[in-house]
């Protein structure tokens, strides 16, 4: 990447986190401005028309951009290779972090935005986060099963379907702003659903 394309790669990133940090604040893009973004991004707003062509290019950029660092965050995290239950709790902790970090309007508004648009882009991107998150589940999951925590009886499928019910339970609102200072008495819980008989 040459010094144009880092320096363009920048301000768009800069108007990107102008428009999440304005998101947060008003809750819906429907109640931001152009005008707005590009005063809180500091640029002007033809910079805007210039890198992403529309408002809604845009927001789709700050959701999808939302979504990939989820999915690098979750791979950053099973790469330091801890053992079983320490990389459960710290997946853990990030989702929560991640849902709280949204917040409960963004998150809603995201939902909304997806479903009401029925964007291609978007729905690819709900795909790719699904898929990587069922293949570092599964590294886990194989993880446990050899360290001993998960016992050889329960199938991957079994497994994912389990973990899925739980991660889905979690993105509620209502459920991710409690649940974040009981996340160890949760992975504790788990831990012992899913640990061997030892009778």
């Amino acid at each position: 990447m040459n010094g144009f394309q880092k320096r363009t790669e920048a301000k768009k990133k800069q108007i990107i986190q102008a428009t999440l940090q304005l998101l947060k604040a008003k809750g819906d893009e429907k109640n931001i401005t152009m005008e707005e973004i590009a005063k809180q991004a500091n640029v002007a707003k033809t910079t805007i028309f210039k890198y992403f062509g529309n408002k809604d290019n845009l927001i789709r950029e700050v959701y999808q951009s939302f979504f990939e660092e989820m999915i690098e965050s979750a791979k950053a995290i099973l790469a330091k290779n801890k053992p079983f239950e320490e990389t459960l709790i710290e997946l853990s902790q990030n989702k929560i972090k991640y849902f709280h970090d949204m917040g409960y309007t963004i998150y809603v508004g995201m939902m909304k935005y997806i479903t009401e648009k029925e964007d291609d882009g978007l729905s690819l991107m709900a795909k790719k986060l699904s898929i990587e998150n069922q293949s570092i589940l599964l590294d886990l999951f194989h993880r446990g099963k050899k360290e001993g925590k998960v016992d050889l009886k329960y199938s991957d499928e079994f497994l994912m379907l389990y973990f899925r019910t739980i991660v889905e339970g979690m993105s509620n609102p209502q459920i991710y702003e409690k649940i974040a200072p009981y996340t160890e008495e949760w992975t504790e819980m788990l831990m012992k659903g899913l640990a061997p008989d030892k009778k």
